[in-house]
C-alpha cells in the first residue's frame, strides 16, 4: 500500500490523466444506465404501477394488451375463481386527443379501470372521480406541458368523445405516451361511438375489454388458466416486455452499457500495461532486493482500485448534478440499487482489466531487468 500511494503521489500528471479518462467513462456508463432505466419506466410505468400479479389476455395475442379482447363473462368467471375483489377489467387503447378549442394533437393511451378499485391511480392534483362519474378523466401530468389544465375538455379524434379533466396523476404512461384514465362506463360509450363513426352501426352492447388484472397466488393462477378457455395468463413482467418497442429499446441500451464496461476495462488495461512495461527495471530491482511478487501485484491492484473508486465518486456527483438540471421530458432514473450494482460492476471490470499488468509483473525476471538497466 505504501508503494502504491507513494508512486501515485510522485507521478501526479500520469495518474491524473488516467483518472480523468476513468471519470468520463464511468460518467457515461452511469448516465446511459440511468437513461435506460428511465426509458424502461416511461415505456411501461402504468403497467408497473398496477398492483396486479398477473393478467388474463386472449389466446395468441402475443402478450399484448392491444391485440387482446376479453368479454364481461370472462371477467365475471375470473372473479368467481380468484375472488371478485381480485379480478378487475382493464381496457387499453392508444389514440390521439385534441384539447377543446385548440389544434394541438396529443398521442395518449386510454386506460379503462375501475376507479373505485385497486387499479385506480393516485391523484396528485385535482378531484378524484368514481366509477359512476360520467365524461370525466384523470390524466398524466405530462399533458400539462401541452396546455391541458384541470377543467380542460379533451376530444378523442377517433370517436369524437369528450371528457373533462378532473385531476392529474404522476408517472403514468404506456409506450412513451401519457396515460388517460377513464371509468368503465365511459369505456363502453367510447366503443359505441367508435363503431358509429366507423360506419359499423351501433355496438352490440357487449362489454369488451383488453385484459383482466389479477391478484392471486400461483395455485389460483393455474386454476384460472385451466378454467378459462381461449385465454392465456401471463405475469406482469411478461406484459411489460410485450409492450411495443420495450425489448428492442432496452436491448440496444443494454448492449451499449455492456460495450462501455468492456471499453473501460480495455482502456484501463492498456494504460496500466504500458506503465508496467515502463517500470520493468524498477520492478526488477525491487524483486532483486527481496520484494515479493505478491506485494508488487497488490500495489498495482491497489492503484487500480483507488483510481476506479475515486473516479466513481466524482462520476456519481456529476450524474446527480446533471439529473438536477435535466428537463422533465427526459426520462432518467438511477435508483440506489441500480447505482450500487453499476458501480460494483465497474470496479470489478476495472480490476479485471488490471490482471494483464499483474501477470506482467509476475513474469518480470530480476536479473534480466537489472541487466537491461545496466546496459
Amino acid at each position: 500500500m505504501y508503494l502504491a500511494i507513494r508512486e501515485m503521489r510522485f507521478a501526479k500528471a500520469r495518474y491524473t490523466l488516467i483518472a480523468t479518462i476513468m471519470v468520463l467513462v464511468a460518467f457515461l456508463v452511469l448516465f446511459v444506465t440511468g437513461l435506460a432505466q428511465g426509458l424502461a419506466y416511461d415505456n411501461a410505468a402504468s403497467v408497473k404501477n398496477m398492483a396486479a400479479t398477473h393478467f388474463v389476455l386472449e389466446q395468441d395475442s402475443n402478450h399484448r394488451f392491444t391485440r387482446s379482447q376479453i368479454d364481461q363473462n370472462q371477467v365475471d368467471k375470473a372473479g368467481s375463481i380468484v375472488g371478485k375483489e381480485n379480478a378487475q377489467s382493464l381496457g387499453v387503447k392508444m389514440t390521439t386527443v385534441i384539447p377543446s378549442g385548440e389544434t394541438t394533437k396529443i398521442d395518449v393511451t386510454l386506460l379503462a379501470v375501475n376507479l373505485d378499485g385497486w387499479l385506480a391511480p393516485t391523484i396528485t392534483e385535482g378531484s378524484p372521480i368514481s366509477d359512476q362519474t360520467k365524461d370525466h378523466v384523470l390524466v398524466d401530468q405530462k399533458l400539462s406541458d401541452s396546455g391541458v389544465k384541470i377543467g380542460s375538455i379533451i376530444v378523442d379524434q377517433a370517436s369524437g368523445q369528450k371528457w373533462t379533466v378532473s385531476g392529474f396523476v404522476k408517472n403514468e404512461s404506456f409506450s412513451h405516451t401519457p396515460a388517460v384514465f377513464l371509468n368503465n362506463q365511459d369505456w363502453i360509450n367510447l366503443q359505441e361511438q367508435t363503431h358509429i363513426r366507423q360506419g359499423n352501426g351501433s355496438a352490440s352492447g357487449s362489454k369488451i375489454y383488453n385484459a383482466i388484472a389479477i391478484k392471486a397466488s400461483s395455485d389460483k393462477v393455474k386454476e384460472l388458466q385451466s378454467l378459462l378457455p381461449n385465454t392465456e395468463v401471463i405475469k406482469k413482467s411478461e406484459a411489460v416486455s410485450a409492450i411495443p418497442g420495450y425489448k428492442e429499446e432496452q436491448g440496444s441500451l443494454m448492449m451499449m452499457i455492456a460495450f462501455l464496461f468492456v471499453i473501460s476495462a480495455f482502456v484501463l488495461a492498456v494504460f496500466f500495461y504500458v506503465i508496467t512495461i515502463q517500470k520493468t527495471s524498477q520492478f526488477g530491482i525491487l524483486k532483486a532486493i527481496g520484494t515479493r511478487t505478491a506485494y508488487l501485484a497488490r500495489s498495482v491492484t491497489l492503484q487500480v482500485l483507488v483510481l476506479s473508486v475515486g473516479s466513481l465518486v466524482l462520476s456519481v456527483l456529476l450524474v446527480q448534478l446533471f439529473e438536477a438540471v435535466l428537463p422533465s421530458s427526459m426520462p432518467f432514473q438511477l435508483g440506489f440499487a441500480t447505482l450500487a450494482l453499476t458501480c460494483l460492476s465497474f470496479v470489478i471490470m476495472s480490476l479485471a482489466g488490471s490482471l494483464i499488468s499483474v501477470w506482467k509483473v509476475a513474469k518480470i525476471d530480476a536479473l534480466d531487468a537489472i541487466g537491461r538497466t545496466a546496459a
